[in-house]
């Protein structure tokens, strides 16, 4: 059995407190900071690491990537439940360890995952099945492809920073749907709203961000 509530600076209290500093920092939607609460972090980070899972910072996960900061997944995932079309099918692009797929399986019909790194592809899968998370869909493959064959989708997530708006992951959007991303080089990003229209797209910028850069390609 996986241990889910953890110990020490992983237990229950340490959670709430967490779930304390995302209310200051504006988080409002009890769906979101209720996920956040019952999905345990600190799996989804290395063990030598557990300690500091609930600390409102980015950590790594390996492979050179990192696990977002808790406030990025709550302020990211929040944008895309408030949308008025209450996204019911979404597409995740960047698995990572696997941690906003598990937050939105919570909050959504099926989520649709695709990550470029294997090795992390894999330990995602084996995590979120033995967390017994079953409403997912996971894919090695180049995160910029997305997963046309099962698009269009309400919304997207994306966890890493492409330079533009991408416009094949626009593409698998419904019209109307929302696709929530940062966009910037490496020492500058914004978090941008993206909505789907008839013509195109409108964008909205959030706020300062930083991501790792979005890469094409695959990685074992």
């Amino acid at each position: 059995m996986i241990d889910h509530q953890g110990i020490g600076m992983t237990s229950r209290r340490t959670k709430e407190r967490l779930i304390d500093r995302l209310k200051a920092e504006g988080i409002k939607n009890l769906e979101v900071l209720n996920a956040i609460r019952e999905i345990p972090r600190h799996l989804f980070v290395d063990e030598a690491l557990a300690s500091r899972a609930y600390e409102d910072t980015a950590l790594p996960i390996g492979y050179g990537q990192t696990i977002s900061q808790p406030y990025i997944v709550a302020r990211m995932t929040e944008i895309m439940i408030e949308h008025p079309t209450q996204p019911k099918y979404v597409l995740e692009v960047g698995t990572g360890s696997g941690y906003q797929t598990a937050i939105l399986s919570r909050l959504v019909t099926r989520v649709f995952s695709v990550e470029r790194i294997k090795g992390l592809h894999q330990q995602a899968q084996k995590l979120l099945r033995q967390l017994q998370i079953r409403n997912i869909k996971l894919k090695h493959t180049d995160g910029g492809m997305g997963m046309p064959e099962y698009a269009p989708f309400d919304a997207i997530i994306v966890t890493a920073a492409p330079e533009g708006i991408p416009l094949g992951l626009v593409n698998q959007l419904k019209t109307g749907g929302v696709m929530v991303l940062p966009v910037g080089t490496r020492d500058e990003q914004v978090l941008v709203r993206v909505i789907k229209t008839e013509e195109g797209y409108e964008k909205e910028f959030l706020e300062r961000v930083s991501f790792v850069p979005l890469l094409g390609g695959v990685s074992s």
